[in-house]
């Protein structure tokens, strides 16, 4: 059984240590054991399982076991008896879950305490350095890594992974950054000669986590090498069964603006009212990634645009909406800078005092912002990852990060989730949102999602960086005076929809012209 393991693991890139290979074994049915190492490879994101990763992982474990073994969990005793020693992490629980029928919520926050100090964001930072520095570590591409404090000014060959804490270019058009650990800050130099490597460094943002390979000095690094901790997907899933996924938000209901014709003509579309549309009966997931509600005071004379005037009659509203799409239609929906919840990241469930209308709707799932979401998982298909962001730390790396500047990426938001995956963080600088300090950053994005959905922009988009699906949601509501005074050119009432099973992707319309975007000749 062991020779199978072995060989299998080899066809599949997957490395155990002794103590697994010897637990894998005794599960005794290779094709279970088959099932098992690919779901924990794929939930696991690493492709060499110790002990103690494992045993980090216990809880999620499990509940692969229990959904192979479809609870007769008998057969697989033995193995959960090996790795059932860890005590429950603190943090971010990685299996807390919530169901509803085929949609899981995968994470789930620690409620902050009322006091913020200054520990708790020297805690934040260093956790953050450690995880993102072990994935540098474990991609191979660095050699002889050492701390910054056992770096000598003699010259040699070194590699350092560090927090960025300055940037700055000098007179010499070269480029130096400060990066830091726990030992430690160096300085790190790029030649204004090494043209790919200064476009690299140009990009950086600060509080990045990068790897840095190059030679020694005194109390610099000539850096001739930059790595960053990027997010990659091995392989496109396909689902067993065919379904269809639907991804829209930034319904800002409550505005005067709100495209009550565009959206009651898309719930139509959901319920099987228009002609020649059969797929209509395949869709199983409606995503809402946040500002479902136009909020209050958000920005200066909101008031004036407000049809609804109360945070109770837009939730109500907007639910009545909700309600109306048939009822074997899950839909998922997160908060967002409008919806009147904290701004300081990650964001909670909407407020029941508000928003209890929402609640009461049977087939409506109401997760946190960010969230982990998994759909269309069966006993023998893993399902699909889907990581819900709204997206409001999106206009700093669009007016800070050059190669963003210049792709204008507010109106191409594809460029700066591609930009946040390679970085693995939703936000890695610190001035790009508020969030709270927390002892696991909830914005670090530990596994790669199939599919990374956010909003905000109000700008559609659909892309693929390294086979994970990224899609921008347009909005529902019409032009407003103070988005033409911030430029915005938005999108109004596109919707992706993507077949799990072929994994195709579409871009639904369903504008319908109500007459109230009488500020589109500004830019024409």
């Amino acid at each position: 059984m062991k020779e199978k393991i072995l060989g299998y693991c080899k066809e599949n890139n997957i490395l155990l240590d002794v103590f697994l290979l010897d637990a894998f074994s005794e599960i005794g049915e290779f094709n279970d054991i088959k099932i098992l190492l690919k779901k924990v490879k794929n939930n696991l994101q690493k492709r060499f399982l110790t002990k103690d990763l494992i045993l980090k992982n216990k809880e999620m474990i499990k509940r692969l076991v229990k959904d192979l073994s479809f609870g007769k969990t008998e057969r697989f005793a033995s193995f959960l008896n090996k790795i059932d020693v860890v005590e429950k992490k603190k943090g971010i629980e990685s299996v807390k879950e919530a169901s509803t029928g085929s949609v899981k919520i995968m994470s789930s926050f620690v409620k902050p305490g009322k006091a913020i100090d200054v520990k708790k964001f020297v805690t934040h930072f260093k956790n953050r350095y450690s995880e993102l520095s072990e994935v540098i570590q474990e991609s191979g591409n660095l050699e002889n890594i050492m701390s910054i404090g056992k770096i000598s000014s003699q010259s040699q060959g070194v590699s350092v992974i560090g927090m960025v804490a300055d940037k700055k270019v000098t007179k010499n058009k070269n480029i130096i950054l400060e990066i830091e650990d726990f030992s430690g800050r160096i300085n790190v130099l790029i030649n204004h000669y090494k043209k790919e490597l200064v476009e690299e460094a140009e990009n950086i943002c600060l509080d990045a986590v990068v790897g840095i390979k190059g030679k020694s000095g005194d109390n610099v690094i000539f850096a001739d090498k930059i790595l960053l901790p990027d997010l990659k997907l091995d392989e496109k899933k396909n689902s067993e069964v065919e379904e269809l996924a639907l991804f829209i938000g930034d319904l800002h209901y409550g505005s005067k603006k709100f495209m009550k014709e565009s959206f009651s003509n898309f719930i139509d579309y959901l319920n099987g009212k228009h002609e020649n549309t059969p797929e209509v009966e395949k869709i199983k997931y409606l995503f809402v990634v946040g500002d479902l509600v136009t909020g209050l005071g958000n920005y200066p004379n909101q008031e004036n645009d407000l049809l609804v005037k109360t945070l109770e009659g837009q939730f109500r509203d907007v639910a009545n909406f909700f309600k109306k799409i048939r009822n074997n239609i899950q839909i998922i929906v997160i908060p967002g800078n409008h919806d009147c919840v904290r701004l300081m990241e990650p964001q909670p469930l909407f407020n029941e005092k508000y928003a209890s209308p929402l609640y009461e709707l049977k087939n409506i799932v109401v997760a946190e912002n960010p969230a982990n979401i998994k759909i269309g998982e069966t006993g023998t298909f893993e399902g699909f990852d889907v990581l819900c962001y709204h997206g409001f730390s999106y206009p700093y790396y669009a007016n800070f990060i050059p190669k963003l500047i210049s792709a204008d990426s507010m109106n191409s938001p594809e460029n700066i989730m591609k930009y946040l995956l390679e970085n693995r963080h939703l936000a890695p600088s610190h001035a790009s949102n508020q969030y709270y300090p927390m002892e696991q950053d909830p914005l670090l994005i530990r596994k790669a999602p199939d599919i990374f959905v956010s909003g905000h922009t109000h700008k559609s988009a659909i892309a693929y960086k390294d086979n994970i699906l990224l899609v921008s949601v347009s909005t529902w509501e019409g032009l407003t005076p103070y988005q033409v005074k911030l430029g915005n050119r938005p999108d109004h009432a596109k919707v992706p929809i993507v077949n799990l099973k072929t994994r195709e992707v579409k871009l639904l319309d369903f504008e319908v012209d109500e007459g109230n975007d009488v500020y589109k000749e500004e830019f024409k």
